[in-house]
């Protein structure tokens, strides 16, 4: 095959390399992308979107479920509702197709070559890809690694037969019986929630002392009470040990063994950065732990060479790859630019979900900053009320001797799309004061945030 040139290659086309390569494309820069699987990662395809779509459907089904208990206070009843869970699959894949499409198309009208096949490197600035119609040699003046992050597998516990990934979760063509899932982070316990409601008993085994230890336990206090609502039951303290029989090994917070019966064992212990296999020692990249090293315009050790994404260590986060791409391109076609985000907005989709953006109290606190806090639960908001979504608050974290905001951290149903408010009023350098003097419109559950903003300023109106 006739070897390729071009200015810019990038290798992963995720949710950062395939924004990094859109934009490059239309500053003009001849670009290349090279994907091992499909457009759009592992975030289109085997994560985010996928796994969205099964929380809807689970939502969809326990709310039929609900009216036909009789025990709902709209006066609507239903009859029993029933799962066909592979046109449930169906239905997620093709919406997973239609994104695929439409990453192509945009890719293309951008003017982005895309080869399809595992990239290797030769050097800093050649890639070898193996192809389905054979071998392409790729040289490019700079590099882009957007390689992402693939499930971290316990060595006594390796997938195959009963023992999954997020991935074997989001290709199920039936609901297990039973279900254990190794882990209380949001992927275990956004999956986890969703197969209960579709009708599997779950069982979580969590080694920290409570659920979701990477949020502040005032917002997980919510998440952990509609776990028990569902039936779910959660073990803190516990440790899996292996397979046993027909079911997982586990050594209790007592320190005792204990057998859980299972017919599938959902392993979301975390995610691991995709630094092997395609060639990363032959250009001794310097790293930061497991993940490579970069500055704040996301250049790597070598020059020419950038990185971007899971990659490149914590938060992993689609959004986050995304802006890096966008800012790698500008870079690379000339551009003066740097990361200076003041915040990176976290979203839980449990039930209900949570929204993370910038400091919590007890950060704020650890870094010593005296702060101001204000929180205002939904069960005074009437738009919550009206959607039987009372659960959770809305809560503003403020510097106290000027008021700028410092953090904003929610829960409750829906609540993710209040994540772009939040990022923008940190980024702004918003004060309470000019959250107070927002109008928010009514009935809207966005109240929260100004009766939080109130609430902190010492005048709250509706608590």
């Amino acid at each position: 095959m006739k070897d390729i040139s071009c200015k810019l290659l990038v290798i992963g086309a995720g949710p950062g390399g395939y924004v990094c390569a859109i934009r490059a494309g239309q500053l003009g820069i001849d670009t290349v992308i090279v994907e091992a699987r499909k457009l759009g990662g592992t975030c289109l395809n085997i994560g985010c979107i996928p796994s969205k779509a099964l929380i809807h459907a689970a939502d969809e089904f326990e709310a039929v479920a609900h009216f036909a208990s009789g025990r709902s206070p709209l006066g609507i009843n239903a009859g029993k509702p029933a799962l066909d869970l592979g046109k449930t699959m169906l239905w997620k894949d093709g919406i997973v197709g239609r994104l695929n499409n439409g990453v192509s198309g945009l890719l293309k009208k951008a003017g982005v070559k895309v080869v399809l096949g595992s990239a290797r490197f030769r050097d800093g600035k050649t890639i070898e890809v193996e192809t389905e119609i054979g071998q392409q040699t790729i040289r490019a003046e700079q590099v882009v690694i957007a390689t992402g992050s693939q499930p971290v597998e316990l060595p006594f516990l390796p997938f195959g037969g009963p023992v999954i990934s997020s991935t074997g979760a989001l290709a199920l063509t039936q609901v297990p019986a039973r279900l254990v899932v190794v882990g209380a982070g949001y992927i275990g316990l956004e999956l986890g929630t969703a197969l209960a409601k579709l009708g599997a008993a779950v069982t979580i085994v969590e080694a920290q002392p409570r659920i979701l230890p990477q949020y502040d336990a005032e917002l997980t206090r919510p998440i952990a009470k509609r776990l028990g609502e569902l039936g779910v039951e959660v073990l803190l303290g516990a440790k899996a040990k292996g397979l046993a029989g027909d079911g997982l090994a586990v050594e209790t917070a007592e320190g005792e063994a204990a057998t859980l019966a299972a017919d599938k064992i959902l392993v979301t212990v975390g995610r691991q950065p995709a630094t092997e296999g395609w060639g990363l020692e032959t250009i001794d990249l310097d790293r930061d732990g497991p993940f490579l090293r970069i500055d704040d315009k996301c250049r790597t050790s070598m020059r020419g060479i950038f990185a971007i994404g899971d990659v490149t260590g914590e938060p992993m986060l689609a959004h986050r790859a995304s802006a890096q791409g966008e800012m790698v391109a500008e870079i690379a076609a000339g551009r003066n630019r740097s990361w200076d985000k003041l915040c990176i907005p976290a979203v839980c989709f449990t039930d209900p979900e949570i929204v993370s953006a910038g400091l919590s109290p007890d950060e704020a606190k650890a870094a010593g900053i005296a702060v101001k806090t204000g929180l205002f639960p939904f069960q005074a908001n009437g738009r919550a009320m009206t959607l039987e979504r009372e659960a959770g608050f809305v809560r503003v974290v403020a510097r106290a001797d000027n008021h700028v905001l410092l953090g904003l951290q929610g829960v409750g149903a829906g609540i993710a799309e209040l994540s772009a408010a939040f990022a923008l009023a940190l980024e702004m350098g918003a004060r309470l004061e000019d959250v107070a003097a927002t109008i928010h419109a009514h009935p809207t559950q966005s109240e929260g945030i100004l009766e939080a903003a109130f609430k902190a300023l010492g005048h709250p109106v509706h608590i």
